[in-house]
């Protein structure tokens, strides 16, 4: 009898240095790599307890928050000791001012706190560098799947050792597109469902996997065509910006504007159907 395949996020696969040595990646992506990894073992370990914890909701959140902040810790300790003038922008400890001024680093030790909590394998550690306050490398790295997306200014962008482009597309009726919708407490509800149902009206459909980050590296690596998200921080989306810019894609403010990541309102696509979307959008 033949045994079906264990699924990937099961048995994450252990990837030698020297691969990603072949892309030649600088000294500053190699902390953030570094980084990101050695956060990860911590969370790829606490994901495994989840199950367990299902029974007592209070329990489980509790947990998942200690989680996210040793993971943090790890971060901000592993980018101190290789850079420390660099200054912070932290989900949990917010902005720590630094002696060089033109540089900051922008994580989210946990993005997708919500599918990690439900024992759902999609969420990542997002690490971006921030230079003269523009976005100019980014990590985005699943430890559930052992992805990691990777971009610096002007040296392309990356999955592991594989070069990435964003996709051909043209037309919307093909095109599948990604989103976040406002839940519980969180303002703006009925303009999203204005706006997906417009959205679904013109296109191949809409995916809401519940991590900003993971969304902007699968538009870089083709697998969305477009993504658009209102209400976010900038450390959900500074790396994702990096790489679908890297890419060959376009990101901007859902209405056009130059400072996505400042602002929260974000629309990334490729360069073919991005016009398009944009006027979609801003058509409700």
């Amino acid at each position: 009898m033949r045994l079906a395949a264990a699924p990937l996020w099961c048995a994450p696969v252990s990837r030698p240095k020297e691969r990603y040595e072949m892309t030649h990646a600088s000294a500053v992506m190699t902390v953030m790599m570094n980084a990101a990894r050695k956060a990860a073992r911590g969370l790829r370990r606490d994901f495994g307890e989840i199950e367990a914890l299902q029974v007592s909701k209070k329990g489980a959140s509790d947990f998942v928050t200690a989680a996210d902040m040793r993971a943090e810790q790890t971060i901000y300790e592993e980018l101190s000791r290789a850079r420390p003038k660099y200054g912070f922008v932290m989900e949990e400890r917010g902005e720590i001012e630094g002696a060089d001024n033109s540089n900051r680093w922008i994580v989210d030790p946990l993005d997708g706190t919500t599918n990690f909590l439900h024992g759902l394998p999609q969420f990542a550690i997002s690490i971006a560098l921030e230079r003269d306050r523009q976005p100019y490398a980014g990590v985005v790295y699943n430890p559930a799947t052992d992805e990691l997306f990777w971009a610096e200014k002007g040296e392309g962008a990356f999955v592991n050792d594989r070069r990435i482009r964003v996709s051909g597309r043209r037309d919307l009726e093909s095109a599948l597109f990604a989103t976040g919708l406002p839940f519980k407490g969180r303002p703006g509800r009925e303009r999203s469902l204005k706006e997906a149902d417009r959205v679904l009206s013109e296109t191949a459909g809409i995916r809401r996997f519940g991590a900003a980050a993971l969304d902007l590296a699968y538009v870089a690596a083709g697998r969305f065509d477009a993504y658009w998200e209102r209400g976010l921080n900038n450390w959900d989306v500074a790396a994702g910006v990096v790489l679908v810019r890297e890419a060959g894609g376009v990101v901007t403010e859902i209405e056009g504007g130059a400072r996505p990541a400042l602002t929260g309102s974000i629309l990334a696509a490729n360069a073919e159907i991005y016009e398009q979307a944009k006027a979609l959008l801003n058509s409700v």
